[in-house]
């Protein structure tokens, strides 16, 4: 056991965390020349096309240090906010983090983030200085911040370099000296962590687990302390670049299970495993359960897809078990499901892995997030969809998550991030100067306001030197209401919206504005209207497509064009009643994007 190091890689996304990853496993041999390429563990095409990591990555290496052999089992987790779950439950799975700063940018939001997340399990934390090898990089001055940070002695802080290999050997003696070994006992009952799961389409669904007590043996009667359920471990085996069998697996690896499951829900992440002829008295504490943002309605294009939709989904939610879903009914988009996401990244991703994995084409709707809402009785009502909420004469109040955000950026860009953070009804909490020219700003605001575009804009305004990073801190009361939007004098529940009375005019007028270019015209005129309540906000109206009935007359009497005009006139009117409007997909997506 004391030849085994368990470490994971933390970051802010984008200071090269994958690609150190692959320097490791070059210097340790474990992948050869032929195998190599940039983000070797990042194995979805997604990951490679947008050049981030959604996945955590777990992987086992081999290391001779001072004539001893050591088993390093690493694990590579993603750096965006959105994913801050895979790297919780990275973190449960070891006792040390490398913790990489960019030599060029500095401390940032998620670096700060992934480092309190690592302290909380009480990790060995290894400060790295990455890309020193840039030449807009200030070493000295990000190791001054690191040392502010950490709290560590400076010549603790290693230089490194993942793309040219500098610096890589002395993180590899650095991984040795100082990350503990696992402790546990050998000899005792099994106990494992499940900390990921995917599904194979030939073998079922394999869970990756840790070992903190005990071992498990190919052919072993293993259960799930959680759900209670037994099993056969018909392989058992480590991670390498592939999966590799072994007949045993001891105390302190990371490796996997195939037992032959079908069923999705039958594998929770953060379950225990143990045998079932020497159980263990009590299931390792595992995560949090996870506290999802953002919600959406994900709905198929066509109502018969919606079983095959549900399979996709369970599919999905093993390979990502921050995406949380229940059953819902819209009366415009019939079945689908309401989905709770970490974040809009997130959500996007989510969509793209539906489309590519399992071919869905699928209708987004608006995003929310949950609100409580009072009832002059007294009682209590979550409202996860606009059209949840009760009556207006039925409510009492309504109250919203609040977050606080941490926004840390360069001083020149304070005006503009203040200027927009009150834009969407923030406060100003705490300014403090990092250094001389970047500044963290924490303010408190509501989550619905950064659901939409808040993201998008920070970047754009600040030219992508802001980094942000939030934690919820409860519910407060808000004057909010529900916004309609009505086509055709029929509402379109997808496109409601819960929102605050001062943004409501606004935000109508906009949505209105934005579906009179969306929506394609008809043979009949189309009014849009913004609605609270029986009060109409906002309107406009996509005029109708018309043949010209006068063209066959010339000359003559001015009644003869009168009287074809009105008869169109009755024609149209009564092809309106009965007409319906479609509505394409583009519309609904579009209100995500209205201030573009």
């Amino acid at each position: 056991m004391e030849h085994i190091r368990n470490f994971c890689i933390i970051a802010h996304i984008d200071h090269g965390k994958s690609t150190l990853a692959d320097r490791l496993l070059e210097y340790t041999n474990t992948i050869s020349k032929r195998e190599m390429q940039a983000q070797v563990l990042d194995d979805m095409d997604l990951e490679k096309e947008r050049g981030i990591t959604i996945k955590s990555h777990a992987i086992q290496m081999d290391y001779e240090y001072n004539g001893k052999k050591y088993v390093f089992n690493l694990i590579d987790t993603p750096g965006h906010v959105d994913f801050s779950y895979e790297v919780s439950r990275s973190i449960a799975a070891c006792e040390g983090a490398l913790l990489i700063v960019d030599a060029a940018q500095g401390i940032q939001a998620q670096t700060i983030s992934n480092l309190y997340l690592a302290l909380e399990n009480d990790l060995e934390i290894i400060p790295v200085l990455n890309k020193i090898d840039l030449p807009s990089a200030e070493p000295e001055l990000v190791k001054d911040q690191i040392v502010d940070l950490l709290g560590c002695k400076r010549e603790e802080i290693l230089s490194a370099s993942g793309k040219t290999g500098l610096g890589v050997l002395d993180i590899l003696a650095a991984v040795v000296e100082r990350i503990p070994a696992p402790k546990g006992d050998p000899d005792g009952p099994l106990q494992a962590l499940i900390f990921d799961s995917v599904f194979n389409s030939f073998r079922g669904i394999i869970a990756y687990f840790r070992i903190y007590n005990g071992s498990i043996k190919k052919g072993d009667k293993v259960k799930f302390v959680n759900t209670g359920n037994e099993y056969n471990a018909d392989e058992v085996g480590i991670l390498k670049l592939q999966m590799s069998p072994r007949d045993t697996v001891k105390i302190g690896d990371v490796g996997y299970i195939i037992s032959g499951i079908k069923d999705a829900r039958e594998v929770k992440v953060g379950d225990t495993i143990t045998t079932s002829a020497n159980p263990c008295k009590e299931a390792i504490q595992g995560f949090v359960e996870v506290k999802p943002m953002v919600f959406a309605g994900i709905y198929p294009v066509d109502t018969e897809d919606f079983e095959e939709l549900r399979y996709s989904m369970e599919k999905l939610q093993l390979n990502d078990a921050s995406l949380t879903w229940e059953p819902e009914a819209s009366a415009a988009l019939g079945f689908g499901f309401r989905c709770g996401f970490l974040g809009m990244l997130h959500m996007e991703i989510v969509q793209e892995r539906l489309e590519r994995e399992f071919n869905m084409t699928v209708i987004t709707t608006v995003p929310n997030v949950s609100y409580l809402a009072y009832t002059t009785k007294g009682e209590k009502i979550t409202v996860n969809n606009p059209s949840d909420l009760p009556e207006v004469s039925r409510i009492d109040f309504i109250e919203e998550p609040y977050i606080k955000a941490n926004i840390i950026t360069k001083s020149e860009f304070i005006g503009s991030v203040m200027g927009l953070c009150i834009e969407k009804r923030g406060s100003i909490v705490n300014q403090n100067y990092l250094t001389a020219d970047r500044v963290e700003l924490v303010f408190e605001m509501p989550l619905g306001e950064i659901v939409f575009d808040f993201y998008d804009r920070l970047k754009s305004i600040s030219k992508g030197y802001a980094s942000f990073d939030y934690h919820p801190i409860g519910m407060r009361q808000s004057d909010l209401v529900k916004l309609d939007i009505l086509l055709n004098s029929e509402q379109v529940d997808a496109l409601s919206a819960l929102i605050h009375r001062s943004n409501a005019h606004n935000f109508g007028k906009k949505i209105c504005e934005k579906l009179k270019e969306l929506i394609p015209r008809q043979q009949f005129e189309i009014p849009i209207q913004a609605a609270i309540g029986a009060k109409i906000i906002a309107r406009e109206t996509i005029r109708a497509l018309r043949k010209d009935v006068t063209a066959k007359c010339y000359g003559g009497d001015i009644s003869r064009k009168r009287k074809l005009l009105e008869k169109q006139k009755e024609g149209k009117k009564r092809m309106r009643q009965v007409g319906s409007v479609e509505i394409p997909q583009s519309a609904f997506m579009a209100v995500l994007k209205l201030n573009d």
